[in-house]
This record gives structure tokens, sequence and C-alpha cells, in this order.
């Protein structure tokens, strides 16, 4: 191990016992560390609920010791990296869906035989969703748990201020716009709806040549917290990586960077990263400000929306007559605490396993905003959501978009992922931040910088 490595393993170490993340090993119990920080997890109502689950696991048995470590999600992959590398990695990781865990592959446990096992009724989830986490080299490395489809979220009393029709609520229905025409609901319609809805400090639509780029109070559209590979699905499901592991630039990725920065620059309908950021838009959160008419995002964005409960669900447009809705899937992984795991060790991680997709779930999946992996549980998900936001929300919009699900799902791997993904941010904060951008040589430079001398990613 490198001096630096080693010192960071002590430093991880050390911090985890100051803030008692790490209790001591309760005797007689096989100790499982449940890792939560690289997707949802960190709320405040998500940390109460994952305690009071740990708490309620905890006395439901005598042999296993679950403990919380909670990692604030900026630093949780160099932790868990460093934790991997020094020996010391957590049994399980999780709420995590595949774009938190790609970095950490070839460190998880197949699951087949912990299923095989235990006598674990696998039967309860449909064939498909089980098969979607099969890894062909890695086996089976996870069981379903949430989804989290996307769709449109949108203002009804901006709505109503303006005199617009509210967006589509049904897959296949035309949209009647601000003139009464009847139009296909695609990412044109969305473009202009958007303009219409952008207004500045006089009361001008972004329509108007009276319109104040300068002085916008109110903006018509906002990707909320999605980053690139999520925003180019709007105009298809792509992957900058070919069947040979090498980096291109599928046409999807240029449509959309083009709509999504003239949205920002010219057409103005679009907060840039300035406007996103400041106290006015919530900080980033934008769509919560009540300042955003729509925002394209997941359905944990529940958790976050914010206290001005006058939004409903509208469905994704569509682009060349094709519609996509990428889609969110997170569950759990068991990791390979070590070379010599007993099997004992690896049904404990597995016992935990199945109680936070089972037992705990209902608790779980409300706090992350995830539809239930099981059918027969979704009713009451919604049920209860329902309690929460008591002004009526469709939520059949949300069960209708998992149909129009990205494959390629936009979370997935790439070589040398972490590298990969920051170089792809870095892009997106250029579209978000510069004026005056060449798209097209971004882009172009891009995929050069993914390319190595053997057009492989560096």
């Amino acid at each position: 191990m490198s001096k630096k490595l080693a010192r960071l393993a002590i430093l991880v170490s050390a911090m985890m016992l100051i803030i008692g993340i790490i209790p001591a090993m309760a005797q007689d119990r096989i100790v499982v560390v449940w890792y939560v920080g690289l997707g949802a997890g960190g709320q405040a109502e998500q940390v109460e609920a994952q305690n009071a689950v740990v708490e309620a696991f905890n006395a439901s048995q005598e042999s296993i010791e679950l403990q919380l470590q909670i990692v604030d999600n900026n630093v949780a992959y160099d932790t868990l990296a460093t934790l991997i590398a020094t020996g010391q990695a957590p049994g399980i990781v999780g709420p995590v869906g595949a774009d938190g865990s790609n970095a950490f592959a070839g460190n998880y446990l197949n699951l087949d035989p912990l299923i095989e096992a235990s006598d674990y009724d696998i039967s309860q989830f449909s064939p498909a969703s089980v098969e979607a986490f099969r890894d062909s080299e890695q086996g089976l490395i996870g069981l379903p748990f949430a989804t989290f489809p996307s769709f449109i979220y949108f203002r009804k009393g901006l709505f109503d201020e303006a005199g617009a029709p509210y967006p589509p609520q049904a897959y296949g229905e035309l949209y009647t716009d601000v003139n009464g025409n009847e139009v296909e609901w695609d990412m044109a319609a969305l473009r202009d709806l958007a303009m219409y809805m952008t207004v500045d400090a006089n009361g001008n639509d972004a329509t108007m040549a009276e319109f104040d780029g300068e002085t916008i109070e109110q903006w018509g559209f906002v990707s909320q917290w999605n980053e690139a590979r999520g925003i180019s699905t709007m105009f298809g499901a792509t992957s900058l990586v070919d069947a040979e592991g090498n980096a291109t630039l599928p046409e999807a990725w240029t449509n959309a960077f083009n709509w999504y920065y003239n949205g920002i620059w010219t057409d103005k309908f679009i907060p840039n990263a300035s406007q996103a950021g400041s106290d006015l838009l919530a900080n980033g959160n934008a769509f919560s400000s009540g300042r955003v008419a729509m925002a394209h995002t997941h359905l944990w964005y529940t958790c976050c929306v914010g206290e001005i409960n006058d939004w409903d669900l509208a469905i994704m447009p569509s682009f060349d007559g094709i519609t996509t809705a990428k889609l969110h899937g997170d569950s759990f992984r068991l990791m390979r605490t070590s070379s010599d795991m007993s099997m004992e060790q690896q049904l404990a991680g597995f016992e935990v396993l199945t109680y936070l997709i089972g037992e705990a779930s209902n608790e779980l999946l409300l706090v992350y905003g995830g539809m239930p992996a099981r059918a027969e549980d979704t009713e009451g998900f919604f049920a209860t959501l329902d309690e929460n936001f008591t002004q009526g929300v469709n939520w059949q919009v949300a069960i209708d978009s998992l149909a129009y699900a990205d494959s390629p799902n936009h979370e997935y791997n790439m070589p040398n992922y972490l590298k990969a993904k920051d170089r792809i941010g870095a892009f997106q904060s250029l579209v978000e931040s510069t004026p005056d951008l060449d798209v097209a040589a971004e882009l172009a430079t891009l995929v050069a910088d993914l390319w190595g001398r053997k057009n492989k990613f560096k």
C-alpha cells in the first residue's frame, strides 16, 4: 500500500470512530456495515428512516449487528475506494443505481449461490427485472427494489396564471397549444411552450419582441439535477461507447445539446448555471423555487420538490416520433469485504439485503421516492404519497413512463468510469455557463478527450 493510501485509510477510520459511525463489534454477532452515500440516503428524512430500519433489524434477531455508515455524496466515491483498497470495505452499499455502482464493478458478490443456499423466493419479482441486475462477468449482483421513471413536473398555478393549456398527461395525446392548435407533443412543442412560460420583469414572455432576457423572473423549463447523458435521452437512447468500447458521438447528442444550449443562451427559457445557482432559483433546486414552469426529472424528486404543492406530472415529449423516458433503478449490492469471506458472513449480508428490499422496503421507498419493484405494492405506495401531496397528482404518468425507458440506459458503464464521467461533467458545465460556445467543436473535443492512443477511453 502506498504511503498516501495508508494515510487516507487512517484518516477515514479515525473520522468514522470520532463521529461514531463504526461502533465496537457486538459480541457473538456478525457485523454488517451498511454504506450509504453513492445514491440517495443523505437527506434528513432519509437518515431518520434508515436509522429506524437499522434499530428494528437489530432488535428482530440476535445473530447480526447492522451498522449504518452515511458518507456525503461528494466524497462517497473516494471514501469507498479507500475502504476497499485498505481491506475495510462495507458489507452492503445502497441504495445505489447503475451510475453509483459502475465505478466499483468487480467488487460485488454474486447472489446466485446465496439465493440457492437460503432458498430465497425470487418469483416475487418479474424475471425481466431480476435479469436486469445480471452482469455477464460478475453474475447476479442485485435484486429489484425501486424504480424511478422520469417525466415532466409542471406548476399548474403558473399555467393558470398564463392562461396556457397544461402539457399532456397521457402518452399518445396531442397537445392543444396556446393558439388552440392541436400539435404533436414533441421537443419542438416543449420549446414553444417553455418560451411562452418564460417571463421577464415587465411581464413579457420569451416569444415577444419586447422580452428582456436580462430581467427574467420566471423560466419555462429546467433539466432538474440531470447529468449530460440523461439530458441527451430527450432525443433518444444512445451511448458514447460503441460496441468495441471506443468513444463515439451519437446524433442524439448533437441534437440534444444544440437544443439545450440554444434554450439557455438564445431562446433563454432554460436558466444558465449562474441563474440556476442563485437565491432566486433556490440555489440549484430551481423547480422548488416556484419560478420554473416545467422540469424534467425523476420520481425521486418528490423528496425535494418544495413546499409549493401546485404541481402535477406530464408525459415526456417525443423526438422524430420516438418517446424516451429515462429510467433510474436502485437496489443494494453486497461487497467482497475480503478474499476469504465465509459463507456465514455472505449469508449474513444477504439476510440484511433481503430485509432492506423486503420488510423494510415500504418505509425506505417512501423516503427515497421509488416505485416498488413488486407490482402489488404500487397502489399503496402512491396512496401514501397522496397523503403528503394533497393537491392531487396524476401518478399514472409515472407508471406509464416505464414503458418508454431508455435502452441502452443512460447510466451505462464506461472504461475509466469516474474519469470519463468527470470529463462529461466538464462539458456540461461549459454548455451551462459559457455564452458564444461552439457546441459542435466542444462535442468533438469531448470525444477526442475520451479516446486514448488506441481509440479507447483514457
